[in-house]
């Protein structure tokens, strides 16, 4: 289905691996509309609970292409740098953060640039010990895009957004975790295994409770609390009729685990 996109699923669980190891997974125009449309496969498929994002070969990702046809013009005229990324890293990043299923990145090598919006826009981040990250723009006389200066301040503070920013140097995967840009640091023989573990841990759990979740932290930056007390208590109103919620007050007092479907 996808020339640049590997796309499996497994146990409830969804994985997109960008495959364009030859270019450390930088993308040109077919690797956007490959990830576009894994993305709304995954979305909209009721059997995945769960979504990994990854990258073959070396790295996650190293960004855009800067050789890549969106970007280079046969005339010699400089791109429309606007254009290009409302119709490719825009939609990606929004299609991630609106998906109604938790999205977990799994990371090793560069996360750069473009590369790291995308990760950022992932609700967890798990990072093998090579992995290096980068916002890298102002090293080509540009600001960051794909998202990043809205979800880097989220992540680690105005500070150190501001200094990965204006600075562009990598951070490791260890100084990555200390300032909260990853949740958790794994060997890379054990990135695998690790992602593994938790995506099929998430799919076995509500679905619908950890979207909802997912909404309202999101959404908890750009409101008041009595927006957010509104929002909870619509949610809860919503999921207090759901199927895994009855499940869930049943296994409680019967003394056993859980069994949710996603309903």
């Amino acid at each position: 289905m996808y020339e640049t996109v590997l796309f499996e699923k497994e146990n409830g669980v969804a994985t997109i691996a960008l495959n364009r190891p030859d270019r450390l997974n930088a993308f040109d125009g077919q690797l956007h509309r490959d990830l576009h449309a894994a993305l709304d496969d995954a979305a909209t498929d009721d059997e995945v609970r769960c979504v990994v994002l990854r990258g073959e070969g070396r790295g996650f990702s190293a960004g855009a292409d800067l050789r890549g046809e969106d970007l280079v013009r046969e005339d010699g005229e400089p791109p429309d740098l606007g254009e290009y990324l409302r119709r490719t890293f825009a939609p990606s990043i929004e299609k991630i953060v609106v998906m109604e299923k938790p999205i977990i990145a799994s990371l090793h090598g560069p996360v750069y640039g473009a590369g790291l919006g995308l990760a950022l826009a992932c609700d967890l981040r798990l990072a093998a010990e090579s992995a290096k990250f980068s916002v890298a723009f102002v090293k080509i006389g540009l600001m960051p895009d794909a998202g990043v200066t809205y979800l880097l301040p989220r992540a680690v503070g105005l500070g150190r957004a501001m200094e990965m920013s204006l600075l562009g140097d990598a951070v490791d995967a260890e100084e990555a975790y200390r300032i909260g840009l990853v949740n958790r640091v794994v060997p890379d023989e054990k990135l695998g295994e690790e992602t593994a573990a938790l995506t099929n841990r998430l799919a076995n759990m509500p679905t619908r409770a950890l979207s909802e979740t997912r909404r309202a932290l999101r959404t908890s930056f750009d409101g008041d609390l009595e927006s957010a007390l509104e929002r909870e208590a619509a949610g809860q109103a919503m999921l207090g009729r759901t199927a895994d919620h009855e499940e869930g007050i049943a296994a409680f007092f019967e003394k056993r685990n859980p069994r949710f479907t996603g309903q």
